[in-house]
């Protein structure tokens, strides 16, 4: 091993350094750690977003089987220091280089298991790798069952949005509109929103056609920039119809 190399080990060390107590036990809560909940039994260090990013920076040459080994940790912030990596290897990489860190995301995807690790990755290194190939895998994930392979979907689909390409966001928002989860919910919003952002028209016409149907959270994410008067109208007409379809 040469003497520069970095370890796993090396950076569980230097980000136990990093910890806050009282940070990680608010974490507990943030994330949704108690029984029955979607961050069962995740445990943290308590490092904020921004010291895990700077810290990555010092990393990003690791290599693959040490970056896998942080993402198999039962720490959170080890997982998500992983995934910063990963996004810095992919952005910089060739296309080779992108393709397996790609491949090794999605059979990774168990390890992924929060929506902060999904929304700090997802968008990078699946959405930027399918932006000039074939993207049905998004479908796939969209109908998988688990919780964060579908959010992958539609995060994913932020490197679309970027790229003022709405059809495979527009598609998988739709795909996913019944989905049972607010996570999901939350996911597809934020990516409305940011589509409005670019092409108002574009959300106008989503929402005309499926404001009516869509998850209360969904909603009020996509329209959260809204004028609040629009956004009144849009709530209040939601509730009409859902009202009037209960009724029959």
């Amino acid at each position: 091993m040469g003497k520069n190399r970095k370890t796993a080990r090396q950076v569980k060390q230097h980000l136990r350094s990093l910890g806050n107590p009282e940070r990680a036990r608010f974490a507990l809560r943030y994330f949704k750690t108690g029984p029955g909940q979607y961050g069962e039994g995740d445990r943290f260090l308590g490092i904020s977003a921004p010291v895990l990013r700077k810290a990555a920076k010092e990393y990003q040459d690791l290599e693959t089987q040490e970056i896998l080994e942080l993402l198999h940790s039962p720490l959170h912030e080890v997982r998500v220091f992983a995934l910063l990596i990963w996004n810095h290897q992919f952005l910089r990489g060739t296309p080779r280089d992108q393709r397996n860190i790609y491949d090794l995301y999605l059979k990774n995807s168990t390890w992924i298991n929060n929506w902060d690790l999904v929304d700090c990755s997802a968008g990078i290194v699946v959405g930027r790798y399918l932006l000039d190939k074939n993207a049905t895998v998004l479908n796939k994930l969209a109908s998988s069952k688990l919780l964060w392979e579908r959010r992958i979907a539609m995060i994913a689909t932020f490197a679309f949005i970027k790229e003022n390409r709405f059809e495979i966001p527009l598609a998988i928002a739709t795909r996913l509109m019944n989905d049972k989860e607010d996570l999901i919910h939350k996911a597809c919003g934020w990516m409305l929103r940011e589509l409005g952002k670019r092409d108002i028209v574009a959300l106008e016409t989503f929402l005309a056609k499926n404001a009516s149907k869509m998850p209360r959270t969904m909603l009020r994410y996509a329209i959260e920039r809204f004028p609040e008067e629009k956004r009144k109208r849009y709530l209040l007409k939601s509730i009409s119809k859902k009202q009037i379809q209960s009724s029959k």
